[in-house]
């Protein structure tokens, strides 16, 4: 690592988990745990951090986590035998990125990033779920400069399961409009009911087991639910997975090749932050949709929109700053298309971008960023 540190175990991510034991320039990353959803996958964790403890001689004085309190990963930690003052909760997002800095040797006196955070779940500091965030700073810590506008899991969990949830949330919460789901001849049948959409709407209206969220995981899950691809998942990832596939075999045949291809999206000003409006950008879908447009096309042109909104928020963010170096991390950068689009339109406009080379970008890489941040706690 690019700095010393203290003995320290972080005990990663609720899923995709890893652990890191750290001690001087050294950080030992575990092997893929799992996900931590069960009891097995618990005494996996409890007894590989033990071998690991004992390979490499590490007795940590610190214990990094998660801030999420119902994490079984957070629960380890907290049942281990130290001091209280030693366990450190570290914020999810803010280790992608610091985890990212590590991954690219960023030595620890060379300043400030804009970090892009991007993935489908992560408990935030003002205790809503983030997953679309930008923030500004270094291994000594983060403040969030923008992210995506909060918007309704109509069912929490099972807004995730059933993105066809998120689609008809976002959209009522955007317009008060009922999307026209549309229905994929080619995949399974929707299934929904009007009693399960009025369900939906009384969860937005009356704010009932309705948590907001930022994530661009979930807006990549509503947009694939609006156009029809995807209407619940039997896997993570499964509806932004099939829309990127769908949207990396389209190629751009309009006749005005100088007419902007991204659709619509709103920047405004909320205290100390911007905030990354959407209405216009699934208003912009839904017309295409009544158009006619293919799905294929929507989907290019959605993940062009986001790679376009990348660069412009991290513009702005650098006008106020004057940060030129941008670290891209999160699930969300597992994203060829979305990588492929991004990367050089910030180098574009004078970014050096950090990307992930030898550490997962997604939550397998959360633990090195828990290590890298605990370790400068007062």
């Amino acid at each position: 690592m690019p700095f010393h540190t203290r003995p320290i175990l972080a005990v990663g991510a609720e899923l995709k988990n890893t652990f890191c034991l750290a001690r001087e320039d050294f950080a030992f990353l575990s092997q893929h745990i799992g996900d931590m959803e069960n009891l097995e996958t618990l005494e996996h964790l409890e007894v590989t951090v033990d071998l690991y403890r004992h390979l490499f001689r590490v007795e940590p004085e610190l214990i990094a986590h998660d801030l999420h309190p119902d994490y079984f990963s957070t629960k380890f930690a907290h049942s281990l035998p130290c001091d209280p003052e030693s366990l450190v909760a570290v914020q999810h997002h803010q280790a992608h990125i610091a985890s990212c800095l590590v991954d690219n040797d960023w030595p620890q006196d060379a300043g400030s990033v804009i970090g892009v955070a991007w993935d489908g779940t992560g408990y935030g500091l003002d205790g809503h779920i983030w997953g679309g965030e930008f923030f500004v700073g270094d291994y000594h810590g983060f403040r969030r400069a923008a992210h995506l506008e909060y918007l309704p899991m109509p069912g929490g969990d099972a807004a995730i399961r059933h993105p066809w949830r998120l689609a008809l949330g976002y959209v009522y919460a955007l317009t008060h409009d009922l999307p026209n789901l549309q229905s994929n001849p080619a995949g399974p049948s929707p299934g929904i009911t009007e009693q399960e959409i009025y369900i939906v709407r009384q969860q937005v209206d009356r704010h009932l087991n309705t948590p907001l969220t930022s994530a661009a995981g979930r807006l990549f899950d509503a947009v694939a639910a609006l156009v029809g691809l995807r209407q619940q998942v039997t896997y993570e990832a499964q509806a932004a997975i099939e829309l990127e596939m769908l949207a990396s075999g389209w190629q751009s045949t309009m006749e005005e090749p100088h007419a902007p291809l991204h659709y619509p999206f709103d920047l405004r000003r909320e205290g100390n932050e911007i905030v990354i409006g959407l209405r216009d950008l699934i208003g912009a879908i839904q017309a295409g949709l009544e158009m006619g447009t293919s799905r294929a096309e929507i989907g290019w042109r959605f993940h062009l929109t986001m790679a376009e909104l990348i660069t412009v928020v991290c513009q702005q963010i650098a006008q106020e700053t004057g940060l030129r170096t941008v670290a891209l991390s999160g699930g969300c950068f597992q994203n060829r298309l979305l990588l492929s689009m991004t990367v050089p339109r910030l180098k574009q406009v004078g970014f050096a971008v950090l990307v992930h080379r030898r550490v997962p970008c997604n939550d397998g890489g959360i633990s090195l960023g828990q290590a890298a941040l605990a370790r400068s706690e007062p």
